[in-house]
């Protein structure tokens, strides 16, 4: 019985003495810290667990990106199709074919109009979106390739469009005979090379337009433009 009221008397000699030099509550605040350190590394623990799942299905997403690519490069190796007959998004998508799902007839209408009244750029989209979604359309005859043409190249910002559309022209199309827009289609397909930085392919052009179309009206256009790069790059002009 002694040594039970000893040990309850020391033991509240103790907490009486931890009080007064402030022990306990120093014991009380590591408690808490060492908490709050073991909940922050779950935490962590979890957001890395998180973490290691994104990573991973980036990973497959990229695989995925990387696998389309390569099938779409040899498709469009097989069939001949060039970049800009591939959609392609731009900045600003006037069109949003995905959302609207315009029937060819819808959008050679809106292209239309926007040719008409000078919207090069919205022409541009509009045209370009139906010879990527339905190349084989009817409506695609020489004259709406031709504006399809004209709108990439005096949009200023498609060039690439206006080379592809004047290309396909000229294909189903091989001569002035086949199609009164065979010369321009020609004209602008050296301009639009030359925007995009092949001055030879124009200088090419050029030489055929003095040889064959000395006299005509996209010769003395295009000889505009060939003063100031005959020299650099043809000094044998014939």
């Amino acid at each position: 019985m002694k040594e039970l009221t000893l040990f309850c008397v020391l033991t509240l000699g103790f907490v009486y003495t931890a009080g007064e030099f402030g022990l306990w509550k120093s014991f009380h605040q590591k408690a808490e810290t060492v908490h709050r350190y073991e909940y922050r590394s779950l935490e962590l623990a979890k957001q890395v667990r998180q973490l290691k799942i994104e990573n991973s299905n980036l990973k497959t997403q990229i695989s995925t990106l990387k696998a389309q690519k390569q099938h779409l490069e040899m498709n469009m190796g097989r069939s001949g199709r060039t970049v800009a007959s591939v959609y392609q998004p731009v900045k600003n998508d006037l069109v949003q074919f995905e959302l609207y799902r315009w029937t060819e007839g819808k959008l050679l209408g809106v292209a239309q109009q926007a040719f008409h009244f000078k919207k090069w750029e919205k022409a541009a989209q509009y045209y370009n979106a139906l010879t990527v979604h339905y190349p084989k359309s009817e409506l695609l005859n020489d004259e709406v390739l031709f504006e399809s043409g004209i709108a990439a190249y005096e949009s200023k910002q498609h060039y690439d469009w206006s080379k592809a559309h004047f290309k396909t022209l000229i294909s189903k199309y091989p001569s002035k005979k086949k199609s009164k827009y065979f010369r321009g289609a020609k004209l602008f397909l050296a301009l639009s090379n030359f925007y995009l930085g092949d001055q030879e392919k124009f200088i090419a052009t050029v030489n055929e337009f003095h040889k064959k179309y000395r006299n005509s009206q996209e010769y003395a256009l295009l000889s505009k433009y060939y003063n100031d790069l005959a020299l650099k790059y043809d000094k044998k002009r014939k």
